[in-house]
């Protein structure tokens, strides 16, 4: 979950994997999870910063004696627009009629320790994907599902990766003792190769290697020429992602039933960019790979959890307390010189690596911090039937300040079968290392003109001339109330709404320029002081509200050697913004304000939370076969494309001039359908067989009817944007398990 849920390692806090908001769940291997638990509600004041919108707890096996196996494939068979079908294919990249193709593979087994009940419990997997290509089949443009040639980005689709992970669980009691031993972590490793947006060399020359007399030079495998003469190139970017991290602990009683737990757990994540198959175009066609430098993030937690039962209190109370020690460090690398220097500064040759520019010694960051945390939990059943919790959390951070959370929550049960619960509470999110100290610098170059393009630290002198306080936590305020209802062993319901309000969002601003005279000169100059023609940063910037309902419906029957099942899941909500905080140097226009947080990225924010997703789930078993079908429906979703620059709010001309129309793309709301087979063809062997998007559904088409001239003005210039749904159609798969 992308800041605000927090991930838990067997109740542990987990190292945060990758980029500044989110941690990559593709680190933990499946095949190591038991189950998981899911807390919904606002836990900042059980949990701390991240706990804002509640907590997923990944529980590992624990399993000894039994070894698991499991070899995948997968691949995507979409004819309705894979770019290899299309018209203009030779326009086009392309696979085959099947691609995405994908394997897994991957392993779990358990050695029991001693004769107290240790035991440890190792996962491998292993996972390789293909690309996939996807463009519009037709370019008649009379035709609702046809689409121009689309030469901003030729390679359109999902880019191909290869991954390996490698899990432990372990616990060995003491003999004699009360007290156990535990540890847990892992290792992965994930290579990415995707493709940058095309260069096309009628449009942007200076982003070609080029002779003297401005003819370009060719490149055999990297530039090529479509039949109608155009010449392009498709920059790649590949990425190395390494995650290691690992948990120690012990657990036990003291005393009087006093149960306690300390625990440390350390990770370190690396994340290393690299340009293949591109140019610095001002150092030539020499050189094709760049190192482009990236970020490394290291987090280290110290946990101390006592709790105790007291069975005569009222009728029941638990009490927990703890505190927590955390370290994090940031770390942004530079790449080599090539991958970002201009060669040619007195000239109009782009400089920096094509694809993703190098980070530059400028952007060099070496930051942390240090966060204590102390909390207190208590949990009472003030009668048989009524419980109620009441959570305290208070955190201090080295490089913003302190926070304090409350929580109360209650749950009454009216029958054996009916509950009513609900909970208040507060809630913080504090600002990621990352958030305050990314830097990152690009050369751009518009005809002539040659300029620097940066997104500014929070400390930087730019940000400060801009007028953008340090970044402070975005603080929340929850409420929830619901019921669960099982009027019969077979049929269950749960219902539960919530209510979110969360201030001072952290998001990324527009980028401001150095010659934009309605700004406050004393930024401007700031800008041209450090050679910066432009400049974005993080704010403190958006307030928004969040309400809605979960809906659960499960029914469970089994008659003799048959089972059926339908599972029923539904979200129902809104977003609204309901304030913008424009700094006051950045706010005094109506453009201004657009700059800072435009209408796109308003329609962004809102379209994080769709106002529906449903899934209905019957499945059927008889002995050892399975059969089920899912079915998903995703809501309707609004996003704005970029405009033609021409008015304040995004606008398009129609084809024939006549008009200016909204920029805007309507996703209508689509039911996605899933089919699977799974047999257990003997003791230890089973096999599945499904499909998932069995119709092969797709997003509508990211275009302005009247307007397709200006088709592919969307955020990844495909046909499509990046729903929730996905674009690449039509998955089938086949898995093989094997338990011994």
């Amino acid at each position: 979950m992308a800041n605000g849920g927090i991930p838990l390692l067997s109740f542990r806090y987990s190292v945060r994997g990758r980029g500044n908001s989110g941690v990559d769940l593709s680190s933990i291997p499946t095949a190591s999870i038991d189950r998981i638990e899911i807390l919904r509600d606002g836990a900042s004041a059980q949990y701390g910063s991240d706990a804002i919108a509640g907590v997923i707890n990944l529980v590992l096996k624990k399993t000894t004696g039994v070894f698991n196996a499991n070899v995948g494939y997968s691949g995507y068979y979409d004819p309705a627009f894979n770019s290899g079908k299309s018209v203009v294919a030779s326009q086009y990249p392309h696979g085959g009629a099947i691609d995405g193709n994908g394997i897994t593979i991957d392993a779990n087994y358990g050695l029991a320790l001693g004769k107290n009940g240790g035991f440890i419990n190792f996962t491998g997997d292993y996972a390789k994907n293909g690309k996939t290509f996807r463009q519009t089949h037709d370019t008649t443009t009379s035709n609702p599902k046809a689409l121009p040639i689309n030469p901003y980005r030729r390679a359109n689709g999902d880019g191909s990766a290869e991954s390996g992970t490698f899990f432990f669980n372990h616990e060995s009691p003491l003999a004699g003792t009360r007290t156990t031993l535990y540890s847990f972590g892992g290792y992965s490793y994930k290579a990415s190769d995707d493709y940058a947006f095309t260069r096309n060399f009628s449009g942007r020359p200076e982003r070609f290697p080029t002779d003297n007399s401005g003819n370009i030079i060719p490149v055999s495998g990297i530039i090529f020429t479509t039949p109608d003469g155009e010449s392009y190139y498709n920059p790649i970017i590949r990425t190395h992602n390494t995650d290691l991290a690992i948990a120690v602990g012990a657990k036990g009683t003291l005393g009087n039933a006093w149960d306690w737990d300390l625990s440390n757990n350390i990770g370190n994540n690396k994340f290393h960019f690299f340009g293949y198959k591109t140019f610095n175009a001002s150092l030539g066609a020499g050189k094709t790979n760049f190192d482009d430098g990236g970020s490394e993030f290291l987090q280290n937690t110290s946990n101390l959890n006592i709790n105790k039962h007291f069975g005569n209190v009222m009728q029941g109370l638990n009490l927990g307390f703890g505190g927590e020690y955390r370290y994090e460090r940031y770390k942004i690398f530079s790449g080599e010189e090539a991958s970002y220097k201009n060669y040619d500064p007195t000239g109009v040759k782009a400089a920096g690596s094509q694809g993703f520019p190098g980070y530059q010694p400028g952007d060099v960051v070496n930051a942390h911090r240090s966060v204590e945390g102390v909390y207190v939990d208590l949990e009472g059943d003030i009668t048989k039937k009524w419980l109620v919790d009441f959570a305290n959390r208070y955190e201090h951070y080295s490089d913003f300040g302190s926070n304090f959370n409350t929580k109360l929550a209650t749950r009454y049960k009216i029958t054996d079968n009916f509950n009513i619960r609900g909970s208040l509470g507060t809630g913080f999110r504090a600002p990621s290392l990352q958030q305050i100290n990314y830097s990152s610098t690009f050369t751009n170059v518009q005809g002539t003109v040659i300029s620097e393009v940066k997104i500014a630290p929070n400390y930087s002198p730019i940000t400060k001339a801009a007028g953008i306080p340090n970044l402070k936590q975005e603080k929340s305020k929850n409420a929830g109330l619901g019921f669960t209802f099982k009027p019969m062993p077979e049929l269950s319901f749960t219902v539960d709404g919530y209510y979110i309000k969360v201030t001072d969002r952290v998001v990324l601003s527009g980028q401001f320029s150095a010659d934009d005279e309605t700004l406050d000169p004393t930024f401007t100059n700031a800008l041209k002081n450090l050679h910066v023609s432009s400049a974005q940063f993080f704010a403190n910037a958006v307030n928004t509200t969040n309400k809605g309902l979960d809906v659960v419906i499960d029914y469970n029957k089994t008659i003799g050697a048959n089972r059926f099942r339908v599972l029923f899941t539904g979200n129902f909500q809104t977003m609204k913004i309901d304030k913008v905080n424009y700094p006051p140097i950045l706010g005094t226009t109506p453009a201004l304000r657009e700059t800072f947080l435009s209408e796109r990225e308003k329609k962004f924010i809102l379209a994080s939370a769709p106002p529906q997703k449903l899934s209905l789930n019957p499945e059927f078993s008889h002995k050892s076969f399975t059969v089920g079908t899912r079915f998903t429906y995703f809501g309707k979703v609004v996003i704005d494309g970029y405009g033609d620059g021409t008015t304040l709010t995004p606008t398009v001309p129609t084809d024939n001039g006549s008009a200016q129309l909204p920029d805007q793309y309507i996703y209508s709301g689509k039911v996605v359908s899933d089919l699977y087979f799974a047999y257990k063809v003997a003791k230890s062997v089973r096999v599945s067989i499904g499909a998932d998007n069995i119709f092969n559904v797709h997003p509508d088409l990211a275009y302005v009817k009247g307007a397709k001239g200006w088709a592919y003005n969307n955020e990844p210039s495909g046909p499509f944007d990046a729903v929730q749904m996905g674009e690449n159609g039509r998955r089938f798969f086949a898995r093989v398990g094997f338990t011994f």
